[in-house]
């Protein structure tokens, strides 16, 4: 199981997510020439959502995003900055295949006091 999560920006909830770089490993492989690579991950509802992670074309830093499908996702489950949203990749040993789970955490504060996060419940 490998992935990551990471507290929303400004950036994060209006364009595109950063994604850390190591996580490139975990997705698909880019086809050759392409910097882009679509993959599917499923939220807690069951709900699947079509991803893209593209990188620079050019330059010593490939700085890799989730683009198409990501602003959606995040309107569907209300996200804002300071909220949290989880990536897993899963390999079932029986098959050999592989899935995602993306989750979204909303920031729970009390008194102006970060206390946690909290999963959105399914509706």
């Amino acid at each position: 199981m490998k992935g990551f999560s990471k507290i929303l920006r400004k950036t994060d909830t209006k364009n595109r997510l950063s994604v850390p770089i190591r996580f490139l490993k975990s997705l698909p492989p880019f086809k050759l020439g392409s910097h882009a690579v679509e993959f599917e991950a499923t939220d807690e509802k069951g709900e699947t959502w079509a991803f893209q992670c593209s990188t620079r074309k050019s330059g010593p830093y490939r700085k890799p995003v989730l683009t198409t499908g990501w602003v959606a996702f995040v309107k569907s489950k209300k996200l804002q900055i300071g909220d949290k949203v989880r990536f897993v990749k899963y390999r079932n040993r029986a098959t050999a295949t592989i899935s995602y789970k993306v989750r979204a955490e909303k920031e729970i504060k009390i008194f102006g006091a970060i206390l946690g996060y909290a999963p959105i419940p399914p509706i």
